[in-house]
């Protein structure tokens, strides 16, 4: 169930704008790769882009919890949900699957455990920085 008073037009702007800066963020590492003449340097920059994002967004989960939520929302969810792409993940795996099944399967592999393993590293290091204990994982509300 979702909670009541969730939605705010402010946060809704906030996350546009901040995928916006994403989305443009990601554009300025791939567009200059796509005129190099190798397959896999557009979806190895993908990888490096979505690791990379994981650990941000682990880094920003961890910092700043529930302290600084407009914040949050317009770093993790936006900037962060635009720097990151999971459909160019996906539809270069298959791509690249489909001419080297091997290449293709690593890079799911890596694409995916590396991702939660940044995120772990990431919310790691931004509850560090935050000063929160880095031990224990906060218990998660459950869904109604």
């Amino acid at each position: 169930m979702v909670r009541a008073g969730w939605f705010s037009p402010g946060a809704l702007l906030l996350v546009m704008l901040g995928g916006a800066v994403g989305v443009a963020a990601r554009a300025v590492v791939t567009v200059p790769l796509g005129v190099l003449p190798h397959p896999l340097v557009v979806p190895a920059a993908t990888l490096a882009i979505n690791l990379a994002g994981s650990l941000l967004l682990g880094v920003v989960v961890g910092a700043f919890d529930d302290q600084r939520p407009r914040l949050r929302a317009f770093l993790g969810t936006g900037v962060l949900g635009g720097f990151t792409t999971y459909s160019a993940f996906a539809v270069q795996s298959v791509t690249v699957g489909a001419a080297a099944p091997l290449v293709g399967l690593a890079l799911m592999a890596v694409s995916l455990l590396g991702g939660v393993l940044c995120a772990g590293v990431g919310l790691h290091l931004g509850r560090r920085l935050a000063g929160r204990s880095v031990d224990a994982a906060e218990p998660v509300e459950a869904a109604e």
